[in-house]
């Protein structure tokens, strides 16, 4: 911990945060904020949580975050993308150092987690069910929880104080709710972990598959994703459509089915998913990270390398503007990062928003969007921004190419469909 002079009232100071939920954002703003020195505090409700998420990482956070290969399950070189007419488009990443990572998120989170408590973060296996707000921009936050670290259900009462809170408790966030950050639009994931024949799952080796349709998805696509030794075959859908999140997943089962064939389900699970950034992300020293925050992608409805990069540039700011711990950041200092975050990233956002727009609003379109990606410059084009994390430019002939070509599609599409 710093050794510090500093004194707010009659208390020596170290800055003292504490971030409360420990997936990809919560562990990586713990992480970063411990090795600052500053006194940090991680919250986890369930150590053992398994998030249902198709577990899909770019190349770039692998190096980024310092992933271990012994935590991705498997390196996928193909995709497949499956019309709703069932055309089959196969799409391959051709330089031999490329994929994508899959991950089991209790696996990647797990050692998230204990990384961040190994450099220093206090890991607390508990409960926060209540914020006591200060009257003003000095005294400190009350965190209320419910303390579960000795086994117990109902665990024991607690409180801490500190002086800035990270929100990184996902879409249902409970600090989200505490400082007034106020609503947004959101879907559900529905996921069935499936144990198939060894035979069926060779086929998976190094493929995954993504099926678009009104039977599998009214607003996004379905995916057959391979794991360590199953598959994660889900959908996802907007929350006004939830009643029918079931019979949709029976429709991805249904399109599957022959590969999925012996197949054994090992796990079911449901989650929401956030399709817009917060009204307020920061409120006062509270910032929001994450699915908290808002930060799942459309179009593709990616969300773990965006929450993980949230965390660590959030914890970054709070670093930088409080010297290192050495004074408490105010409000307008913390909005720095939302600042910097959007400048970096809001056209992804944008970009993304428009294409799910465009080529998810029926099947016709969706006809469009596969034979798009049957393309090769859409494929560089698409690939090299997943893999990177940025918007790649083409050069002007190759972006008048895709802008005619995504005509020709569109127009197509509506003859095609069935």
């Amino acid at each position: 911990m710093l050794s510090v002079n500093v004194k707010i009232g009659r208390r020596p100071l170290t800055l003292r945060v504490a971030v409360v939920g420990s997936g990809p954002a919560g562990s990586s703003a713990a992480e970063t904020l411990a090795k600052a020195g500053i006194e940090t505090y991680l919250f986890e409700r369930k150590l053992d949580n398994a998030k249902p998420c198709g577990g899909a990482i770019p190349l770039c956070m692998v190096g980024e975050f310092d992933l271990p290969p012994e935590i991705i399950d498997r390196q996928v070189r193909k995709m497949k993308m499956i019309s709703p007419s069932n055309r089959e488009v196969d799409i391959n990443l051709i330089k031999e150092e490329e994929y994508i990572g899959m991950c089991r998120r209790e696996v990647l989170d797990g050692f998230l987690r204990n990384r961040a408590a190994k450099l220093g973060a206090n890991l607390i296996n508990a409960t926060v069910h209540k914020v006591d707000i200060p009257g003003n921009n000095k005294d400190p936050y009350t965190i209320h929880y419910v303390d579960h670290s000795e086994g117990s259900v109902q665990g024991v009462t607690k409180t801490l104080k500190v002086d800035l809170i990270i929100g990184a408790d996902g879409a249902n966030s409970r600090i989200a709710k505490e400082m007034d950050a106020g609503d947004y639009n959101y879907a559900i994931a529905f996921q069935e972990r499936i144990r198939l024949p060894q035979d069926k799952m060779a086929y998976y080796n190094e493929l995954a598959e993504m099926y678009v349709g009104n039977d599998v998805s009214t607003d996004f696509y379905a995916w057959v994703f391979p794991k360590y030794d199953h598959v994660a075959v889900g959908t996802g859908t907007m929350h006004v459509n939830k009643a029918s999140i079931k019979q949709l997943q029976a429709g991805i089962r249904a399109r599957a089915s022959e590969k999925l064939a012996g197949g054994k389900i090992i796990k079911v699970e449901a989650h929401p998913i956030p399709e817009h950034p917060r009204p307020r992300r920061v409120v006062g020293r509270i910032a929001l990270v994450g699915d908290a925050a808002g930060y799942v992608t459309k179009s593709s409805g990616e969300g773990i390398y965006f929450a993980a990069k949230s965390g660590r540039m959030c914890a970054e700011t709070i670093v930088e503007v409080s010297q290192n711990g050495s004074r408490i950041p105010t409000e307008n200092e913390l909005k720095l990062y939302l600042k910097r975050w959007d400048k970096k990233y809001g056209l992804t956002y944008k970009v993304l928003d428009i294409l799910q727009t465009v080529f998810y609003r029926s099947d016709a379109t969706r006809e469009a969007f596969v034979e798009m990606c049957a393309d090769l410059d859409v494929q560089k084009l698409t690939f090299d921004s997943y893999l990177y994390k940025t918007v790649v430019p083409a050069n002007p002939i190759t972006q008048l190419k895709i802008t005619a070509k995504t005509i020709g599609s569109l127009i197509r599409g509506n003859a095609l469909a069935p």
